[in-house]
C-alpha cells in the first residue's frame, strides 16, 4: 500500500507526523528520504509531539542517534530518532549498538537510511519526501502489516490522499 500526500506548510508537516503516530501506535520502524532541509525532522518532531514530548526535537547528524523515552496514553514507548546524514560507513552502526534499538515495542525514525543500506533492519514504512516548491510531495510506503495499518491510519486522517503508483 503506498499514499500520495501534499503538505503545504510546517504545521501540516507536524499534523502529518501526529497522523503517522496514531497509525504506528508507539513502534516500528520508519525510513525517511528526501533531500536537506525536505521536512524529515520536522515529520519526526511531529510524531514526538502527538506522543507527548514537548521538549526540543533537534536532528541528531552528530551523535547518530536521540533517544526520547514518552508517555502516550498511559505506556512508556522508547522513540529512537535517527539521523545518518554524516554515517561515513554503514559499518559505524556496529559501534553504537544499532540492533539494540529496533525492538519489538519501539519506535525507529530513521532518517537518511540510504547510508546504512544492508545494516539497518527491515522497516514498516517508507516516507519518500520531494519539494516542488513551497510544497513537499510525499509519499508513504508500507512494508508490512503494521506499516499498511499506518497507512490506513493517515489515509483516514487525510481526505485527499491520493493512492500512489509507487
Amino acid at each position: 500500500m503506498s499514499l500520495l500526500i501534499k503538505v503545504e506548510s510546517e504545521d501540516g508537516m507536524i499534523a502529518l507526523g501526529k497522523a503517522l503516530s496514531e497509525g504506528l501506535g508507539g513502534c516500528g520502524a520508519v525510513h525517511i528520504t528526501g533531500d536537506l532541509g525536505a521536512g524529515k525532522t520536522t515529520l519526526c518532531r511531529g510524531v514526538l509531539r502527538a506522543m507527548g514530548h514537548m521538549a526540543a526535537v533537534k536532528s541528531p547528524t552528530f551523535t547518530l542517534v536521540e533517544p526520547y523515552e514518552v508517555e502516550c496514553q498511559g505506556k512508556i514507548h522508547d522513540v529512537y530518532h535517527f539521523d545518518l546524514y554524516r554515517l561515513s560507513d554503514p559499518g559505524e552502526l556496529d559501534y553504537v549498538g544499532v540492533d539494540e534499538y529496533f525492538r519489538p515495542d519501539s519506535l525507529c525514525l530513521i532518517e537518511w537510511p540510504e547510508k546504512a543500506t544492508g545494516y539497518l533492519p527491515a522497516h514498516d514504512l517508507h516516507i519518500a519526501i520531494d519539494v516542488s516548491g513551497e510544497k513537499r510531495i510525499i509519499v508513504i510506503t508500507a512494508h508490512t502489516v503494521h506499516g499498511e495499518k499506518a497507512c490506513k491510519r493517515v489515509s483516514e486522517v487525510y481526505n485527499e490522499v491520493l493512492p500512489s503508483n509507487t
